[in-house]
């Protein structure tokens, strides 16, 4: 369910202007990462189920506002991880304004 979250977002962002570059993780990072998206997920559920139960409004947006937190802080653990894994490894490749031209697109689209 998580990868089909990750493909829908991709689906509706520019992600797709594709190079199809591709970010091999190690097991331990790719394993945080989808529990952070499974914790998500669980929330996301959490908030229909709230409003199929006709929940107060407030309450909602209480969990609204904690699964906002949670992407920022998913977003934030992926923004870092490729800093120091790709954009590292491209400077190091000799690209490095490629790197940081793509480093500050990604940094505007976030904001």
């Amino acid at each position: 369910m998580a990868e089909e979250m990750i493909k829908a977002l991709e689906n509706e962002t520019e992600v797709q202007s594709c190079e199809c570059r591709h970010k091999h993780r190690d097991p331990k990072e790719e394993r945080d990462l989808i529990n952070r998206l499974n914790r998500i997920e669980g929330q996301i559920r959490g908030i229909k189920a709230m409003v199929q139960d006709e929940r107060y409004c407030t309450d909602i947006l209480v969990q609204v506002s904690a699964v906002q937190s949670a992407l920022n802080s998913f977003a934030s653990r992926l923004l870092s991880n490729h800093i120091k894994s790709c954009v590292v490894q491209d400077i190091k490749d000799g690209k490095e304004e490629e790197a940081i031209n793509e480093l500050c697109e990604t940094i505007k689209k976030m904001l």
